[in-house]
């Protein structure tokens, strides 16, 4: 978004008579902001910075318009799993300018010191044994590190990666939670014990930022966490390590399914704008492969917006500055938003469930893990305080009758 902004000037140079105003807001205060916005129909933006997760329940609820795409922009460039999360009856209501998913990133060097290999597909027995035999903290090194910090898109984007794969899914068919179950139990019970064994201390306040910075300074044998991390863990210029890291899939229990996330930050426009022509010319121009080459040419192929486009990936020069780029595309094009559970789910999304009552379920389901994880509550306990409070809510909200 910042080397969007550097580049207003060439978006009006090419349009005269359109001027771009940005308005930069904090994460939290921005999902705030919008939603406000749009349910309000308050027409304060033209085009809004939304997620994977508001896009098919704002296009259903008709609060976004189309994007209008033509043969130029090819549509069918767009990675298939980022562009199917992003469409309503095969239209596209919101253009994708970075996508992620998630994977392993290790210390190639420790494994191979213990004599071991790294699965391509890791499983997590597999990881646990591997984990196991690096961990070595008298050496400052931590043999596994994962999310802890309670939130929908911290503790709970991860831990509901996991637990896909162990089987579960956050609702069955009928909409009753399935948290009490498990396929949880194994999932939470597995993360809890590794963890507490080979974890950093504090582990229940790390989420992203923290584990990249262990991660940086050389104390993480293992991180499971966002594609886009690679390019920050195999930067020499911010990585300790950057020469000892390899990558590959997130690990897998039961499933492949629903083992690897998928995000993405996209760019819509409101049905309240009053300037969705220029809008759409703007979206158009930030989310295409001319755009991608214009970021390359200025600032290199490294800063160039990830997990959007093929052509990104099949392009020599990018392959050459990121060596991760294999992995991410093949996880980011393993993940289904419409089938990332085992047993049939009626939710769309792969790491959470895109309906408006998930982000408080998820918010109170994450500081119930948070508190398992620093040994407040046990696993079941923490379980069971989910489950009753994920029924509340979808009481609240009509999907269970009482």
């Amino acid at each position: 978004m910042i080397e969007m902004q550097k580049h207003t000037k060439d978006f009006e140079k090419a349009n005269p008579g359109i001027t771009l105003k940005w308005v930069t807001l904090e994460e939290g205060v921005l999902r705030q902001r919008v939603t406000t916005d749009i349910a309000t129909k308050g027409g304060q933006f033209d085009v809004m910075t939304i997620g994977l997760y508001e896009a098919p329940i704002w296009s259903k609820k008709g609060w976004l318009k189309e994007i209008a795409t033509d043969a130029a922009y090819d549509v069918d460039d767009l990675l298939p799993a980022i562009r199917s999360g992003l469409s309503l009856d095969g239209k596209l209501y919101a253009a994708p300018f970075y996508g992620e998913s998630s994977m392993t990133m290790y210390r190639d060097d420790l494994v191979k010191a213990k004599g071991l290999t790294m699965p391509a597909n890791p499983t997590w027995a597999q990881m646990a044994d591997i984990v196991s035999k690096i961990h070595d903290p008298a050496k400052g090194v931590y043999g596994l590190c994962l999310r802890g910090k309670p939130g929908w898109g911290d503790n709970m984007a991860f831990l509901t990666t996991m637990v896909n794969t162990y089987g579960g899914q956050w609702f069955d068919m009928s909409w009753k939670p399935q948290i009490d179950t498990k396929p949880w139990k194994d999932a939470i019970g597995q993360y809890v014990d590794l963890m507490k064994k080979y974890g950093p201390p504090g582990a229940s306040a790390n989420s992203f930022n923290e584990n990249l910075a262990l991660f940086n300074e050389g104390k993480c044998g293992v991180w499971i966490d966002a594609t886009i991390a690679a390019s920050f863990v195999s930067d020499p210029k911010q990585s300790k390590v950057a020469d000892k890291v390899a990558f590959v899939q997130a690990p897998q229990a039961v499933t492949p399914k629903g083992a690897n996330w998928l995000w993405s930050w996209n760019l819509a426009i409101p049905s309240s704008s009053k300037k969705s022509a220029e809008a759409q010319k703007f979206i158009t121009w930030a989310t295409s492969k001319e755009y991608i080459n214009l970021i390359a040419q200025s600032s290199g192929w490294h800063t160039v917006p990830t997990g959007t486009r093929k052509s990104t990936y099949a392009n020599p020069e990018f392959q050459k500055v990121a060596k991760f780029a294999v992995e991410e595309q093949k996880a980011i094009n393993s993940a289904n938003p419409n089938d990332s559970t085992l047993p049939k789910s009626p939710y769309v999304g792969v790491q959470y469930a895109a309906i408006p009552e998930f982000q408080a379920i998820g918010i109170a389901v994450g500081q119930q893990m948070s508190a398992a994880l620093s040994g407040k509550v046990t696993v079941d306990q923490a379980l069971k305080t989910s489950q009753t409070a994920a029924e509340r809510e979808m009481t609240k909200g009509g999907y269970l009758k009482k």
